[in-house]
């Protein structure tokens, strides 16, 4: 499994964030659509149905991000051991929203986020371009959600570089 800009790409399976388990909330991309996983937002939202696919709340990579989570890591730690009982904090990764747009409706589904420091910049811009060209007709959605899956099932080892998940990303916008 690995993570290429916004998506969590396993064994075929694409992701937006990061892949869920159990009740969990998140949001995978089948060749039928979009389908929101986890416990009060199960659905599928069919590719034909759907005009737009955005996300919003995605935290990016910054200095500042990078020093608050070394600091909440340093805490967490004190914390474990100086309470028996374990952290009284939430431990939850940050939530992304995924937004699916049809023309009667539109639906916020939840993921959380992959990347603990956030994303860089440029992989937000491109996922999020990446996540528009899917909505553009069922051959162009095909073939690039092909495209990542197949990269997924072929790959071995943890997420690339980030020069090579840009290419990856830029290779299936087109």
């Amino acid at each position: 499994m690995a993570m290429v800009g916004l998506f969590w790409i396993t064994e075929g399976d694409v992701y937006v964030g990061a892949k869920p388990s159990g009740l969990a909330p998140g949001v995978r991309l089948t060749p039928e659509g979009v389908v929101a996983l986890g416990d009060g937002q199960s659905d599928l939202y069919l590719w034909e149905d759907m005009e737009a696919l955005t996300v919003a709340d995605v935290p990016v990579k910054s200095l500042k991000r990078q020093v608050g989570v070394v600091k909440d890591l340093a805490l967490g730690t004190v914390m474990e051991l100086a309470l028996p009982m374990g952290s009284l904090g939430d431990d939850a990764p940050p939530m992304m929203t995924v937004r699916v747009e049809s023309s009667d409706a539109e639906h916020e589904l939840a993921a959380y986020v992959a990347a603990a420091v956030g994303y860089p910049q440029t992989e937000v811009d491109l996922s999020r371009a990446l996540l528009t060209r899917l909505t553009q007709g069922a051959a162009t959605m095909a073939t690039t959600l092909a495209a990542m899956s197949e990269w997924g099932r072929a790959w071995e080892g943890s997420s690339p570089r980030a020069a090579e998940r840009e290419r990856l990303l830029r290779g299936w916008l087109g």
